[in-house]
């Protein structure tokens, strides 16, 4: 199925819902820990950190309450950091944005203070520039932004 064909399934289901299928679909799932394009270990559902055991197979239920866990956080993170109402599609694309490159770089972020300022379509098309790994464009990234700039602009 395709993420537009499982979006529009979500319809009304909330910011959450949608973001996680955004994020499920994008990061891939993989239990045993590799390098990311970028060299960073990662397992799961794109989870990062000290905690990752290198030689471990990860079940699914422990992929599932990671990325729950991971996913609250950054949800938390990026609430607090939004200082102008939005809704839920906007809120989908940035959890899955800020999930995807770091509650930090989110609040450092062009598009966050294109946000507060109320630039909401601004801000919305700076998920567009995000595409790079060590200064070369990545084909998944730009899928990946190409789609969150769509929902953020209720574009499913």
């Amino acid at each position: 199925m395709s993420l537009k064909q499982k979006l529009t399934v979500l319809i009304g289901a909330g910011a959450s819902a949608i973001a996680l299928t955004v994020i499920a679909h994008f990061e891939g799932v993989r239990y045993e820990p590799y390098e990311d394009v970028g060299g960073v270990l990662t397992v799961c559902y794109g989870h990062t950190g000290i905690d990752i055991v290198p030689n471990k197979t990860y079940t699914k239920e422990e992929c599932d309450e990671i990325l729950e866990l991971d996913f609250e956080l950054t949800k938390m993170q990026v609430d607090r950091l939004v200082k102008v109402p939005i809704n839920d599609y906007t809120k989908a694309a940035l959890y899955s944005f800020a999930f995807n490159v770091g509650t930090n770089a989110f609040a450092r972020s062009t598009m966050l203070k294109k946000l507060n300022a109320g630039d909401q379509y601004g801000a919305c098309e700076e998920l567009k520039k995000w595409v790079y790994v060590k200064k070369k464009v990545w084909r998944g990234l730009v899928n990946r932004r190409e789609a969150e700039a769509a929902i953020c602009h209720g574009n499913l």
